[in-house]
C-alpha cells in the first residue's frame, strides 16, 4: 500500500512552508531514516527524515523548488515494488489563505460594515477559531491585522489585538502599506524575511520599548579574554557577555520575562537567544540554561550554533524557547544602536564595538579602550530605574569578569 509523503509541522505556529528540494530521485529506493527532502519553515531550512521505506514516486504535479506548501499537504508517495501509484490531487493554490473556513451564507451587513469592507478592497480572511475568539471577545475583524499568509487572521492575532488594545473602531479604514511611486524591482519574500517582518511588527505593537545606552572601560574584559587564549577554545567577547548577563538576570527577573494581559510572566529558565546574520536573513539560535553552564560550554554551543545557522542546518527547536536576547553589531564598527525586543521577551542587549579612545583615570588622561552597550526593555514589564541598575551591574561585572564568572 502506498505511503503518503506529507509536509510536517516544524514549529508550533507553522501553517505553511517553502519546499526546497528532494534529496532522493524519482524511483529511487528510500529507507527508514533516510533524509528525503528539504523544507524551509518559519526560520530555517531543515532536512526531513523518512520514517518509512519504499520506492519514491514524485508526481509531475507535485510542488517544485520555491513553491509554498501547507502542513499535511501530500508531496509524493513511497511505493512497493511494482505497485501502481495512487491518484495525486494537487493542493489548490488559494487553499492556504482560506484554509478550514466554513462554507456559510454571507451575513447581511449594514451600511457601515459594507463601506468598511469596500474601502479595504476585500473581506477579512480569518480562520474559524479566529472568528470564534473574535465573537467571544467582541472584536471586529476589520480592526485586526492578520499575520497569516495573504493577511489571514489567526486566533493569536485576535488575542494579541485584545491584549494590547490595538483593535480599530468600526468603520475606520484598515492600515495599508503605501505603494511604491517610482519604477523598481520587487524582490519576493523568503520565509525568514517574512517571519522577521511579522515579528518586528508584532514587537512594535505589543511592547513599549525604551533603550538605555552606556559605555565602559573594556581593559578588564580584554585582559580576561587574553588570559584564556592559552586554554582550549577561546570564548568570544559575546560569549563572555552572554554568560555574565545570564548570571545577573536572576537579580532582575523582569528582564527574563514577558508581558501578558494577566500580568508579568517570569520564566523559570534563563535561555539566551543571540542574533546571527546569515545569507538567508537574521536568525536567533538559543542556548538553554546559560546561568548553569560553564563559560567553555557557552563558547562551544555558540560556535556550533553559528556554524549550523550559516550552513542552514538549524532545526526549529534550536530557534525557540529564548527568554532574553543578545545582539552584536560591534564587528561592523557600530557603537550604539536600538535593538528590537524579540517576543515573547521583555529585554534585549545590544553589543557595540571596542574602540580606542582617551580615558580619565585618577585625574589623568590615558589611552584606553571602551565598549558600548544598549539595553532595550519593555516599559510595561519594568521601569527605567531597575533596568538601568541591572545594566550598571553588568558593566561592573564586565570590568572584572574573572570575579563574576562561575
Amino acid at each position: 500500500m502506498a505511503t503518503e509523503i506529507v509536509v510536517p509541522r516544524l514549529g508550533w505556529s507553522m501553517d505553511e512552508g517553502t519546499f526546497v528540494e528532494w534529496l532522493k530521485a524519482d524511483g529511487e529506493q528510500v529507507n527508514a531514516g533516510d533524509m528525503l527532502f528539504v523544507l524551509e519553515g518559519e526560520k530555517a531550512a531543515q532536512e526531513v527524515e523518512s520514517f518509512d521505506a519504499g520506492l519514491l514516486y514524485i508526481p509531475a504535479e507535485s510542488p517544485r523548488a520555491g513553491d509554498t506548501v501547507l502542513v499535511s499537504q501530500v508531496l509524493g508517495f513511497l511505493l512497493e515494488e511494482g505497485e501502481t501509484p495512487p491518484e495525486y490531487k494537487p493542493a489548490d493554490a488559494p487553499v492556504s489563505s482560506v484554509l478550514d473556513e466554513p462554507n456559510v451564507t454571507p451575513p447581511q451587513l449594514d451600511k457601515s460594515e459594507k463601506s468598511s469592507i469596500n474601502r479595504a478592497g476585500r473581506r477579512n480572511i480569518a480562520s474559524p477559531r479566529a472568528r470564534r475568539k473574535a465573537k467571544e471577545l467582541g472584536i471586529r475583524l476589520d480592526g485586526v491585522s492578520g499575520t497569516g499568509r495573504n493577511g489571514r487572521i489567526r486566533e493569536r492575532d485576535i488575542v494579541a489585538a485584545a491584549e494590547n488594545g490595538v483593535v480599530k473602531p468600526a468603520g475606520t479604514a484598515s492600515s495599508a502599506v503605501i505603494a511604491p511611486t517610482q519604477s523598481g524591482t520587487l524582490k519576493p519574500l523568503t520565509n525568514v524575511r517574512r517571519i522577521t517582518a511579522q515579528r518586528m511588527q508584532a514587537s512594535a505593537q505589543q511592547t513599549v520599548p525604551v533603550t538605555l545606552h552606556t559605555k565602559f572601560n573594556a581593559k578588564g574584559l580584554i585582559a580576561y579574554r587574553d588570559s584564556l587564549k592559552s586554554s582550549g577554545m577561546t570564548p568570544s567577547y559575546n560569549d563572555i557577555i552572554i554568560k555574565l548577563a545570564a548570571n545577573l538576570l536572576r537579580e532582575c527577573p523582569e528582564l527574563n520575562a514577558c508581558w501578558t494581559a494577566e500580568g508579568v510572566y517570569v520564566y523559570d529558565q534563563i535561555n539566551i537567544a543571540f542574533a546571527v546574520a546569515t545569507d538567508n536573513g537574521l536568525l536567533a539560535p538559543v542556548i538553554n540554561q546559560v546561568d548553569k553552564l560553564m563559560l567553555d560550554d557557552v563558547a562551544e554551543y555558540s560556535t556550533e550554533l553559528i556554524e549550523d545557522a550559516r550552513a542552514g542546518r538549524l532545526g526549529e527547536d534550536q530557534l525557540t524557547g529564548g527568554t532574553f536576547t543578545v545582539s552584536s553589531l560591534g564587528t561592523f564598527g557600530v557603537d550604539h544602536f536600538t535593538p528590537v525586543i524579540n517576543l515573547p521577551q521583555s529585554g534585549i542587549l545590544g553589543i557595540g564595538r571596542i574602540v580606542a579612545e582617551p580615558l580619565v583615570e585618577a585625574g589623568e588622561v590615558i589611552a584606553g579602550q571602551t565598549m558600548s552597550l544598549s539595553l532595550t526593555f519593555d516599559h510595561q514589564v519594568l521601569d527605567g530605574a531597575p533596568a538601568a541598575h541591572w545594566l550598571q551591574k553588568l558593566v561592573h561585572a564586565l570590568t572584572s569578569p574573572r570575579e563574576h564568572i562561575s
